[in-house]
C-alpha cells in the first residue's frame, strides 16, 4: 500500500485518515481515482462533496457523497460518486452479511476486517482485477460474509462459489495468536486471511473459467483428489511432511493444490503490497557488502513497464530481509516468515504471468473450498 499526501497541503496520509491533521480537510478515498483526497462539502447540495482545490488547481467537477456506513457507523472512508444510486462503497457493497452489531464487541470486529478488506480491494484494483466502477451499481469482486460462532454452531472461515466466509474472532488478537500457536502457523492476518481465500475466487475466475487447469496442473498439481480427505490427512498428520519448503511456500501449502494456489496467491499479494510501500518511501536497496553502484531505488510494481517478475524477486529478496531486521531490532518475530524456494518462485512467476496476461471478462464459476473448522 503507498502512503498519500493531502491534495491541498501536501501533509503525509495513511489509506485509513479521515482528516488531515495539519490543514484540518476531510478526506475520502475515492475509488474511481484509487486515491486519498481532501474534499470540501458542495454548496447547496446536502451530503455532497468534491475534491478540495489546491494552490494551482481548482477544486474538482465531480461529486461524491460518503459511504453510508461513514454516514451510519463511522466505519469506512471510501466515497461513492454522487450518481451512483447505492448508498454503499465499491468495497462496502461486497459484504453480504454482518455480524450482529448489537454485541459491543462485533463492532469492532466488523471494522477492523473491513479496514483489511478495504486494503485487499485496494491491490486487486490496482492489478485490474476487480472494477472501481461496476455496471449498473452492482458489485464486483468476491462477496464477503462475516459470521461468529453460534452454540454448537462452529463458523468456517473458507470460500464456496464466489463467497468468503470469515470468522470475526479473527478480528481478536489474542484469539488470532492462540490458533496461530496451536496451528504452528508462523504468520496469520486479517489481511492475510482474506488474500488467500480472494485466491480460491480468483481460482474460479482465471483458472477454471479462464480454461487453464491444465497449466495449473501441471504447476500445482491435480485439484481434482478429494479436498475433504486431503485437509483432514494434513492435520492428522500434524501438518507438512519434513522438507516441504523445497516446493511450497508455506506448510499449509501442502494440504491440496488449491490450497497451494491460494498460499501463493495470498503470497504474490504481498509481494506487489509490500514493494508499493517501500516505493512511495522511495527505498533504495543493497545487500550488506555490496558495493555502492549496487544500491537501487526499489520500483512500483504497478507502474507501467516495471512488472518483470526477475526484477520483482531481486528487490524482494533484500526488502524482505530489511523489513526482518527492522523487526528485530524492535525485539519483534520476523514480520515475512518465509523462505521460497525455486519451486515456490515459479509458482509464484505463475501468478505473475497469468494476472498481466488475463483474458478480458473472465466470470465466476462455482467451486467449493471451505477450511477446516482448525483454520
Amino acid at each position: 500500500m503507498k502512503t498519500f499526501d493531502c491534495d491541498h497541503c501536501g501533509q503525509p496520509l495513511f489509506f485509513e485518515n479521515v482528516q488531515c491533521l495539519r490543514c484540518g480537510s476531510a478526506l475520502a478515498f475515492l475509488p474511481d481515482r484509487l486515491a486519498l483526497a481532501a474534499i470540501e462539502p458542495v454548496g447547496g447540495v446536502e451530503g455532497t462533496w468534491r475534491r478540495r482545490a489546491a494552490e494551482g488547481r481548482e477544486a474538482g467537477s465531480r461529486n461524491y457523497r460518503l459511504c453510508s456506513n461513514n454516514t451510519e457507523h463511522q466505519a469506512c472512508n471510501f466515497a461513492v460518486p454522487a450518481d451512483d444510486p447505492n448508498p454503499l462503497c465499491v468495497s462496502c457493497r461486497q459484504t453480504r452479511i454482518l455480524p450482529d452489531l448489537s454485541v459491543p464487541r462485533n463492532r469492532d470486529r466488523w471494522y477492523r476486517i473491513e479496514v483489511a478488506k478495504r486494503r485487499l480491494f485496494y491491490t486487486l484494483a490496482r492489478l485490474g482485477l476487480v472494477a472501481v466502477e461496476p455496471p449498473g451499481s452492482e458489485r464486483d469482486g468476491p462477496v464477503f460474509e462475516f459470521l461468529a460462532d453460534l452454540p454448537g454452531q462452529q463458523v468456517l472461515t473458507g470460500h464456496c462459489e464466489g463467497v468468503i466466509t470469515l470468522n470475526v474472532a479473527e478480528a481478536d488478537d489474542a484469539e488470532r495468536v492462540a490458533r496461530r500457536i496451536a496451528l504452528h502457523e508462523p504468520y496469520r492476518t486479517l489481511l492475510g486471511h482474506l488474500r488467500h481465500e480472494s485466491g480460491h475466487y480468483y481460482w474460479d475466475r482465471l483458472i477454471l473459467e479462464g480454461g487453464r487447469t491444465g497449466d495449473f496442473r501441471a504447476m500445482f498439481g491435480d485439484e481434482r483428489i478429494d479436498y475433504g480427505q486431503a485437509l483432514d490427512a494434513y492435520y492428522a498428520a500434524g501438518g507438512a511432511a519434513p522438507g516441504w519448503q523445497e516446493r511450497h511456500v508455506s506448510a499449509y501449502a501442502t494440504s491440496h493444490p488449491w490450497e497451494d494456489w491460494a498460499e501463493t496467491w495470498a503470497h504474490y499479494l504481498h509481494m506487489v503490497d509490500l514493494l508499493e510501500t517501500a516505493s512511495s518511501y522511495n527505498t533504495r536497496l543493497a545487500l550488506p557488502g555490496q558495493a555502492a553502484h549496487d544500491v537501487e531505488q526499489v520500483i512500483n510494481p504497478f507502474d507501467a513497464g516495471t512488472a518483470d517478475f526477475h526484477r520483482l524477486v531481486e528487490q524482494w529478496v533484500p526488502l524482505t530481509l530489511l523489513l526482518n531486521s527492522l523487526n528485530r531490532s524492535l525485539g519483534q518475530d520476523d514480520a515475512y516468515p518465509f523462505a521460497l524456494s525455486g519451486r515456490a518462485l515459479e509458482k509464484l512467476r505463475f501468478v505473475h504471468d497469468l494476472i498481466e496476461s488475463r483474458p478480458a471478462g473472465e466470470q465466476v464459476a462455482g467451486s467449493c473450498q471451505a477450511q477446516a473448522a482448525a483454520r
